[in-house]
């Protein structure tokens, strides 16, 4: 779909830079970078949307996300590319606003990682059957037969056939997000971790959020500063409680600040964030005496 109109991309963490890669290095666009530090936003109100819009809707690398839909007009001339890998099924999206999205079930509804999602507007659709890009595209990317839209693969064909295995699990999930309360209640349980890592972090002097703005700051990967700490200290304090069994995979991505990151997704119970308060306590003093 890019290449039909000027492109701006939107950088604030690991995987916003990986769109803007691909557009510049695989592509050959050359896109309108709008770019901020781990922990903050651009501008949002500075992007041009005659151009087609690449962001990613929460970055787990950073824990900063799009705070809403708001500065995304209805009436736009460009498409919106929104990476909502974990956004979906854990914030209120307003979907009118997105005219292309992608998610992968691992994230908040914690099944099969190797397959991704691809959601596409009425806008979308028009732009795949009146546009051609100059480069060539593989089999299993190509959604458009003669000119119409394949809507086959949104129905169940497979182009080559994914494990079913996965499908299972995908479904396992959705049967049990509808014991929680659907969407709303997948929301909410993210909702509840988040404010209950948020208390762990007041109570503590040491521990900070890298989002400083509230309002910007993600409620599924949650990323914390330590204070004094540097990749050494991150390492084995990580490292101390995945050795007790308390906590895994919670050192920050590997080119973010050092620091913590902790999933607060729905599939994560919150009395068991709860329980991580006083383990984060005993690794923070082992390691540092």
């Amino acid at each position: 779909m890019l290449g039909a109109k000027p492109v701006t991309a939107l950088a604030w963490e690991s995987f916003g830079e990986g769109w803007v890669t691909d557009a510049v290095k695989q592509l050959k666009i050359d896109p309108t970078v709008l770019r901020a530090d781990y922990g903050q936003l651009p501008d949002l109100n500075a992007v041009d949307w005659s151009n087609d819009v690449l962001f990613t809707w929460n970055g787990t690398t950073s824990g900063v996300r799009v705070p809403n839909a708001d500065w995304i007009p209805g009436t736009r001339e460009g498409l919106s590319f929104a990476d909502a890998t974990s956004a979906v099924f854990a914030y209120d999206i307003d979907w009118a606003k997105i005219d292309v999205a992608t998610f992968s079930w691992q994230k908040v509804l914690g099944g099969e990682g190797a397959h991704g999602v691809l959601i596409l507007g009425p806008r979308a659709v028009e732009r795949l059957e009146s546009y051609t890009p100059a480069w060539p595209l593989p089999k299993v990317f190509r959604l458009v037969s003669k000119g119409k839209l394949t809507e086959g693969v949104f129905k169940g064909e497979t182009i080559n056939t994914p494990s079913m295995l996965a499908v299972e699990d995908a479904i396992a999930a959705l049967e049990w997000a509808k014991t929680v309360g659907g969407a709303e209640g997948l929301i909410a349980r993210s909702d509840a971790n988040a404010a209950a890592l948020d208390k762990i972090v007041a109570d503590r002097s040491w521990l900070g959020h890298l989002a400083a703005d509230p309002a910007s700051r993600s409620r599924t990967s949650v990323c914390l500063t330590v204070e004094g700490a540097d990749e050494a200290f991150i390492k084995a304090f990580a490292g101390l409680l995945e050795k007790e069994h308390a906590a895994y995979d919670i050192a920050g991505y590997r080119d973010a600040p050092a620091g913590l990151r902790i999933w607060c997704g729905a599939t994560v119970d919150t009395a068991d964030i709860v329980a991580l308060g006083p383990w984060l306590d005993w690794a923070y003093a082992s390691v540092k005496n």
